[in-house]
């Protein structure tokens, strides 16, 4: 499981949504065991660790743009509405269907891989990836 822990400036308007803001982060756990279950290079892995990845988010009542900026500076924007299926991409390009909802206050969304849930706790933007078991099974050595 990898834990993301995002912190962006406290917003300036009062009507600002909930996710909507710039997010940097701020703290990982588990990145490392994460990203080599993925299949991800070692190299890869490396350049990533310290990195500060840049979360975007705009929101419209249930209309979102979600933008990540990584650290080659390459940029993977996924637009979608809470409760219908829409095309998605992952980082490596793989696109994929999805369907993200809201529960208790928290995104959830399939990703092909992993399942990942986003909420917003003490003013920053948590994102928590779970492996899927079918995933994870696959890739178990022996």
């Amino acid at each position: 499981c990898l834990s993301i822990s995002a912190l962006t400036h406290p917003p300036t308007n009062t009507t600002k949504m909930a996710f909507a803001g710039r997010w940097e982060t701020e703290t990982q756990e588990g990145y490392d065991e994460f990203c080599k279950l993925l299949g991800i290079p070692d190299d890869v892995i490396e350049k990533g660790r310290d990195y500060k990845l840049i979360t975007e988010v705009t929101e419209s009542g249930n209309d979102f743009s979600w933008t990540q900026i990584y650290p080659t500076n390459a940029k993977v924007t996924n637009k979608f509405t809470i409760g219908k299926e829409c095309d998605m991409e992952t980082i490596g390009g793989k696109k994929f269907k999805a369907t993200v909802q809201m529960e208790g206050g928290k995104l959830t969304v399939a990703f092909p891989n992993y399942y990942q849930t986003t909420e917003i706790s003490g003013g920053k933007l948590i994102e928590v990836n779970t492996l899927t078991q079918a995933f994870s099974a696959e890739n178990q050595t022996p």
